[in-house]
């Protein structure tokens, strides 16, 4: 697969879209404000995608066009021209995080070539992720949250007390905490954004060794193209709370809705991620301004760039005049 064919030429271009959408969300840090936030994020993300030559559409987004006024699910973005890609995108992942100026809010956003990442529907998705380097079934989402971990242990090499699983911290989740603590693990609770910790799995020095739980589904997608060039494991299955999520899910043409998801069947080709920090993170720095003794007013940025094709991870600092 080409460069060209598959659009990995635009990975830069498409980091300047997450620095953007990270620089628009700044304003709006600690403001209190959610949705402000989050259309500043977005409004900035649609104006850097649309300038791009390419031919870009949004298979995971803010929700569907008669939903959303935002990055909608469908939506053509890019000039026209150029490779035709598909975008998963999270203008601004950890809204809450952003607004009360808390650590971990990111701009995310996933490219691969057209038809490489499944439309999944604005629902939930019960997931579980662990990092590379381990045998394929070694831990499974029909297993108990007890066995997971003790498998995992055995397969580590340790007791299960080293073993640290990352949760979202809700009431949902009760069950499931309890039943890694019985079995002597330990629990690393986050408020927000399980896209990062899902990615903390492939990360050694963050500690985290499996990351389950109930959160969106259109951030598993964005996760498992994380995965898909770090390695690693994950699995999924969506979750409906009433009938009109199973229509939103049947709109898609998905239509086995107790299915099992692994990573290939989220993302099934290479694919690039990026995310930008918005606020300072365990991830990535957020952004900063800074004042020259000119009164000059420069933004600095960080952003983690992964490549599946070729395995590669980078960190890319950026450092421009803000304009007024």
């Amino acid at each position: 697969m080409s460069n060209t064919a598959s659009g990995f030429d635009l990975s830069l271009d498409i980091v300047r879209v997450a620095e953007e959408a990270a620089i628009a969300a700044y304003s709006c840090v600690g403001g209190g404000d959610e949705k402000a936030a989050d259309q500043a994020a977005v409004d900035a993300m649609r104006r850097a995608l649309n300038a791009i030559e390419m031919d870009g559409r949004i298979v995971i987004g803010e929700g569907e066009r008669d939903e959303a006024p935002m990055l909608y699910i469908g939506e053509k973005v890019g000039t026209g021209n150029g490779p035709q890609i598909d975008i998963a995108l999270d203008p601004l992942e950890g809204t809450t995080l952003a607004a009360k100026a808390m650590a971990n809010s990111l701009a995310v956003i996933a490219f691969a070539p057209r038809g490489g990442m499944l439309h999944a529907p604005d629902t939930y998705m019960d997931k579980l992720a662990i990092g590379p380097g381990y045998a394929k079934g070694i831990v499974d989402l029909d297993a108990t949250p007890e066995e997971n971990v003790r498998a995992l242990a055995k397969a580590k090499g340790v007791d299960v007390s080293e073993i640290v699983a990352c949760v979202l911290d809700r009431p949902r989740h009760d069950g499931i905490i309890t039943s890694l603590r019985k079995a002597g693990a330990r629990v690393h609770l986050i408020t927000d954004g399980d896209v990062a910790g899902v990615i903390h799995t492939a990360q050694p020095e963050t500690g985290i060794d499996i990351y389950m739980g109930q959160g969106g589904a259109p951030e598993g997608v964005l996760a498992c193209a994380a995965l898909k060039c770090v390695g690693g494991q994950f699995q999924g299955r969506l979750v409906f709370r009433n009938a009109d999520e199973r229509a939103r899910a049947e709109r898609l043409g998905l239509t086995d809705f107790d299915r099992k998801y692994d990573l290939d069947d989220l993302v099934s080709s290479d694919a690039v991620f990026i995310a930008t920090g918005v606020t300072q993170g365990a991830l990535l720095n957020g952004v900063r301004k800074e004042v020259t003794t000119k009164g000059e007013v420069f933004v600095t940025t960080e952003s983690l760039v992964m490549i599946s094709k070729t395995g590669t991870v980078r960190k890319l600092s950026m450092r421009r005049p803000l304009k007024a």
